[in-house]
């Protein structure tokens, strides 16, 4: 690891997809914020693996609670790894859950693994590749969860937005399996119903989480995706949303229906990558 680092020290290395910055928490000890391009992506507390900072996170990680009975090891595939902030969190929710991260910056992963080390009894494999050519070839109702997490800068790519991508993700889910997503939509909110309506078209149960200014178009904002052939926890999913620091809201059935207000699904012939976030979103400092 080399020399120690004072703990105020931010460290940057040029990876894959650009710059990335591993920066402190002024206020945790051995906390940190991983930021791509100025772009932050990922909050990691190594004493605590289970504290997600990031709102979006926590909303992943209600999903995460509820795919099975609590502390129930599941296995989980992770399209996008940041800092790993989920994967360790069931890890050490869900011990002996089996576990797959699918990252396309190989540099990326050597830099998080380097200075914001795993647990070695973690059944965690990391591996490097595109999400959606390694989601082709996952063996069929091999996971639990899937979580399509991919930001390539601060967009989602397109190719990883469409029917017949959710229809991989669908094919590799067991029978009751989860699967989620994050996305980033704001102003009209044509990505994000279009979204909607593309989950809703390969599963039967889906759902939207958001800040309530968000659902609105009034900001631009995270949109947690969650969707599956059997019922979902539509009531607790509601509680934790509502009684997070940035309360959400849960958009199901006639509600998901009058949000996506009759945007067709996205294929890969329509497909598109995320909107750009405005100035300032995300603490961002560019366009």
């Amino acid at each position: 690891m080399g020399r120690i680092r004072k703990a105020d020290e931010t460290i940057s290395r040029e990876v894959d997809s650009g710059i990335a910055e591993l920066v402190p928490d002024p206020d945790v000890p051995r906390a940190w914020t991983l930021c791509l391009n100025g772009t932050p992506q990922s909050h990691v507390d190594l004493d605590d693996p289970t504290h997600l900072e990031f709102e979006y996170v926590r909303r992943l990680g209600h999903v995460t609670d509820l795919v099975a009975e609590p502390g129930t090891p599941i296995r989980a595939l992770h399209l996008g790894g940041g800092a790993l902030t989920l994967p360790r969190y069931i890890a050490t929710t869900r011990p002996r859950s089996s576990q797959q991260v699918v990252e396309i910056d190989a540099a990326l992963v050597d830099l998080v693994r380097g200075v914001l080390p795993l647990d070695r009894t973690w059944r965690l494999r990391i591996r490097n590749g595109d999400a959606r050519a390694v989601l082709a070839k996952a063996p069929e109702a091999a996971f639990d969860l899937v979580v399509m997490d991919v930001f390539a800068g601060a967009r989602t790519p397109a190719h990883l937005t469409s029917v017949e991508f959710v229809t991989l993700a669908a094919r590799a889910l067991r029978p009751g399996g989860v699967y989620t997503a994050n996305i980033g939509d704001g102003r009209d909110l044509a990505f994000a119903k279009a979204q909607a309506a593309t989950v809703r078209a390969v599963f039967e149960h889906a759902c939207v989480l958001a800040e309530p200014a968000v659902l609105r178009g009034r900001r631009f904002g995270n949109f947690v995706l969650v969707a599956s052939d059997a019922e979902l926890p539509v009531t607790d999913l509601t509680r934790r949303t509502a009684g997070d620091p940035f309360p959400g809201r849960v958009e199901h059935e006639s509600s998901l229906t009058r949000f996506i207000g009759g945007a067709p699904p996205t294929t890969d012939e329509t497909a598109t990558q995320s909107p750009p976030p405005p100035r300032g979103t995300w603490g961002l400092s560019v366009d």
